[in-house]
């Protein structure tokens, strides 16, 4: 199969950030004097950000007037300490070696903001290694919109069906089909009903991606 890069989604794909955003979450909820949320019921909702936990966390939606100064909160929490217990999953590192022993360039497309984004890809030692990282506020829309997928393969200077896109949520598999990539979605995130996905391929290790091309 002809590949020519392989862009990863970031929260629930290359690294597990969710007990970072949790803690966020419940810092929240500590201010309003609520008890805090255990990590198993918020994991699901982490691929979801800020909005996602928000709303699972605190009932609250965008539309609330209450919404705007929460999420700033958020964000102001999780920035604070957003790589105490993040890590990439197991065997995402020797998947990425192995990119790199294969000389296949990898890159990030996550709708996590750049600021954030950066602070956790310097922490686990990703920087400069990284074909691309492009990010929420890169273009003008989110995932699932395919802006951002179109974005990264122009700045690696490949047609988009030479990219394959991995992700654990139904907005990155959407994105991807979009932008013209093979999609693949991935068992060890954060997403559920994967096969429903109309995904190229279903993986549940990340070694699985090298069989798989």
């Amino acid at each position: 199969m002809r590949a020519e890069a392989i862009l990863f989604d970031f929260d629930g794909t290359l690294a597990d950030t969710a007990a970072d955003l949790s803690r966020a979450l419940n810092r929240l909820r500590d201010a309003r004097g609520l008890a805090g949320l255990p990590l198993e019921k918020l994991r699901p909702h982490a691929s979801a950000g800020a909005r996602g936990l928000i709303e699972v966390g605190l009932g609250i939606l965008p539309e609330h007037a209450d919404y705007k100064e929460l999420r700033e909160a958020f964000l102001r929490h999780y920035a604070e300490n957003v790589c105490v217990d993040t890590r990439l999953f197991p065997g995402v590192g020797e998947l990425l070696a192995a990119l790199d022993a294969r000389g296949l360039r990898w890159g990030i497309v996550t709708n996590k903001s750049t600021s954030l984004t950066r602070l956790v890809v310097e922490a686990l030692g990703l920087d400069g290694r990284a074909a691309c990282v492009v990010c929420g506020d890169t273009t003008p829309h989110l995932k699932p919109d395919p802006a951002s997928l179109l974005h990264a393969a122009r700045e690696l200077e490949l047609p988009p069906a030479d990219c394959v896109y991995l992700g654990d949520d139904l907005r990155d598999m959407q994105a991807a089909r979009a932008a013209g990539m093979r999609a693949v979605a991935v068992e060890w995130g954060y997403g559920s009903g994967l096969r429903g996905w109309n995904a190229d391929a279903v993986i549940a290790r990340p070694a699985d991606l090298m069989e798989w091309l």
